[in-house]
């Protein structure tokens, strides 16, 4: 048995860029930054950067286009994908993606109402279920139960840790 799955939390380094392919297919890719920050031996801050590629297709890439801007706080469930190009001087390249499956837009955008019901910025768009679904724009949006998971201690509606998806 393999398992290919990564969970990450970060700052989008860059707007989307998104673009629409045949029959409306969307991708959208954007820089990701993970920090780890930590005291060394001699007493002093080091902060560590880690930077991932995020491709996201369809309707998730739709949301992102409307919510995800630089600087934006970010969770993403995906998984690691490399793939290899030859550059136009004739050079193999590899580049290693996150393909995401879920995204959560932690923070709501400036200016925002936060009365604003049935919003994307704060809950997941996935494949699978964890709350209340409603519909949204670009796909169904589950709206994540009031125990605040997957960010404090338990599970989703009271499940058993094997039931969940990751």
């Amino acid at each position: 048995m393999s398992v290919n799955k990564v969970v990450l939390v970060g700052n989008a380094g860059k707007d989307p860029v998104v673009r629409y392919f045949d029959k409306g297919v969307a991708k959208a890719t954007f820089p990701l930054a993970t920090s780890e920050t930590y005291t060394n031996a001699q007493g002093e801050t080091i902060t560590s950067t880690e930077w991932h590629n995020i491709v996201l297709w369809r309707s998730l890439a739709e949301v992102a286009e409307k919510t995800v801007r630089k600087g934006t706080q970010v969770y993403i469930v995906g998984k690691i994908k490399t793939r290899s190009y030859v550059d136009k001087d004739g050079n193999n390249k590899y580049i290693t993606e996150i393909l995401a499956d879920i995204m959560m837009v932690l923070e709501k955008k400036q200016g925002q109402a936060a009365s604003q019901p049935n919003s994307s910025d704060s809950a997941p768009l996935q494949s699978g279920s964890y709350g209340k679904e409603t519909s949204g724009q670009g796909g169904t949006v589950n709206e994540p139960p009031a125990s605040g998971y997957p960010f404090e201690e338990g599970t989703p509606t009271g499940k058993n840790e094997d039931d969940l998806p990751f």
